[in-house]
């Protein structure tokens, strides 16, 4: 690997951001965030450190599921802004050396997409085989996505008499990828953004995508997904494809397209994110050890994008039973804090209490650990959830920029915000930017460290990862080795602090550890390093070998 392909393989390297336009800043005062209001926070994020920006949905839609119930693929929804104004954010976050990708969210529609609209008025409607339709339902058919809410995953359609198929919600039908009029509508959805200036898309549930109608002969769905990468590809060399595929990792191999790499450019770590919590309440990382030694080695040009919290809630579904509720009795032991059986609708700071030492580490070993970083709005400051809002809306409440009442994200009165921000000790008068930006020592400046170490170490990026032995309970080191370059992360899970030894077998004498977040240059004596690391501590260690001229 030359270091110039740190910059043609860019998502390999890529601090990714995610935003809902809806809440993020207001511009014109109505209560509702907007894209003239992002474009004003441009510079914020490129302080940040951010490189890429993910836009969840802003298309048109009744906004019944948070803009992933879309009525027209290729507007923007009005409240939100123009097309233009779309523009001017890709044009400025361009300037300031960032991408944009947006959610594409096409295994569904709303019901109020014209598509639906006509094809529910006749069975012989020409949309009606864009969606998937029976006379009888399956005997036994229950909504996996959401328990409790749906019943089933079948609505009738009383005009018709026929039922209709929705994965998700019943005001979501599903679209018959099987019907190749679909597949050219997709791509021309994909086509028609990559024109405006988009760099890419995360993929709504991928596998659900993929699923195709019984009967329906399709052959291989994953031709499909490869046919939409190659699509992709002719019209922008450098557009990506990040994936939603929560499945075990030999699953998710797949959707990568093998050792090929000709599907999905990156996938999230769904598996290590669950293993993490799981490791946090037990104050051992020997799970999230066991499931980063599981990960599958992948092509070149894919990559794993790493993360602690999202939009949704945190799911717990790939641990078992007992580990489970391990995680709901450490960090969400009120029933309100979890939703359908397996996940918690909490961000991170209000699940660790707020200690900074242990968000900070758990920030730290996410960004150290081999993959990409996507970071949700809010990680950055330490934003808590409003346990007063419905399920998944917890964690979805405004960007908190300054300490009144609204928190900056609006001039107008609380009463008229999307939705309210937290009342309790994560209200904006505790925890917002402006304050934050003002403090040297605040979570906010730690993350514009982090994002400026991970971008100086671009082995996280490439490289191979290797469990090291700390010789000290609680305590996860691992290397990450690459031709540009080794760095040495050591993570304490424990509330007690370790002395470590790190042995670094077949490095050259005169190698030594640069501490990447401080001034200690530490020698190796018989090819090892012996130092403390405190409570809920981390470093992140330069390996310096001599004579190697790289600027640490």
């Amino acid at each position: 690997m030359k270091i110039t392909d740190t910059s043609d393989l860019w998502w390999k390297t890529a601090v990714v951001y995610c935003l809902d336009v809806e809440t993020f800043v207001d511009a014109n005062g109505d209560g509702i965030g907007d894209l003239q209001g992002l474009s004003q926070r441009i510079d914020y994020l490129a302080q940040l450190g951010v490189t890429v920006i993910w836009l969840m949905p802003f298309y048109p839609t009744p906004d019944r599921d948070d803009g992933y119930d879309v009525s027209d693929f290729y507007g923007v929804d009005p409240r939100l802004g123009t097309h233009g104004d779309l523009v001017e954010v890709i044009r400025t976050a361009k300037d300031r050396g960032m991408r944009v990708i947006v959610d594409l969210v096409v295994n569904h529609t709303s019901d109020r997409h014209p598509w639906f609209v006509s094809a529910r008025k006749s069975v012989d409607s020409p949309y009606r085989d864009y969606y998937v339709w029976r006379d009888d339902p399956p005997a036994h058919a229950p909504n996996e996505v959401f328990p409790g809410e749906e019943d089933g995953i079948w609505e009738k359609d009383d005009k018709s008499g026929q039922y209709y198929l929705h994965s998700f919600y019943h005001h979501q039908p599903d679209l018959n990828v099987a019907n190749p009029k679909v597949r050219d509508e997709i791509a021309k959805t994909i086509g028609f953004w990559l024109q405006l200036g988009i760099s890419g898309f995360r993929v709504d549930a991928v596998p659900y995508l993929l699923e195709v109608p019984t009967g329906a002969d399709m052959g291989d769905p994953h031709e499909f997904l490869r046919d939409i990468r190659q699509f992709l590809q002719r019209r922008s060399s450098e557009a990506i494809l990040l994936g939603e595929v929560n499945l075990p990792y030999e699953k998710q191999l797949r959707y990568f397209g093998g050792a090929d790499g000709d599907e999905l450019s990156m996938q999230f770590d769904f598996v290590g994110m669950q293993a993490f919590y799981l490791s946090l309440a037990r104050a051992d990382p020997t799970p999230l050890i066991e499931a980063l030694r599981s990960r599958p080695a992948i092509a070149r040009e894919s990559q794993w994008a790493n993360f602690l919290r999202n939009h949704d809630e945190l799911t717990l579904d790939k641990l078992s039973d007992d580990e489970r509720q391990e995680v709901f009795d450490a960090f969400a032991p009120e029933e309100h804090q979890r939703v359908y059986g397996r996940g918690i609708v909490r961000r991170l700071p209000p699940m660790l209490h707020g200690d900074p030492r242990r968000i900070r580490m758990a920030y730290s070993l996410m960004f150290s650990l081999p993959g990409t970083p996507v970071i949700f709005y809010g990680e950055e400051i330490g934003m808590g959830e409003n346990p007063d809002l419905d399920k998944r809306h917890a964690v979805r409440t405004p960007m908190q920029w300054a300490g009144d009442e609204t928190g900056g994200f609006s001039s107008a009165p609380l009463s008229k915000l999307v939705a309210a921000p937290p009342g309790d000790g994560y209200a904006p008068v505790h925890v917002n930017a402006a304050d934050q930006l003002d403090d040297r020592g605040s979570l906010l400046h730690f993350f514009r460290d982090l994002t400026g170490r991970y971008r100086i170490s671009p082995e996280l990026g490439w490289g191979e990862l290797e469990i090291l032995d700390a010789g000290a309970p609680g305590i996860l080191a691992h290397s990450v080795s690459a031709d540009v370059g080794r760095m040495v992360a050591v993570h304490n899970f424990t509330d007690v602090p370790a002395t470590v030894r790190i042995a670094l077998p077949g490095e050259p004498e005169g190698t030594s550890l640069v501490d990447l977040f401080g001034p200690d240059r530490m020698g190796l004596a018989d090819g090892a390093a012996s130092f403390e690391v405190d409570a809920y501590g981390h470093h992140w260690l330069r390996v310096s070998r001599p004579g190697d001229g790289r600027l640490t």
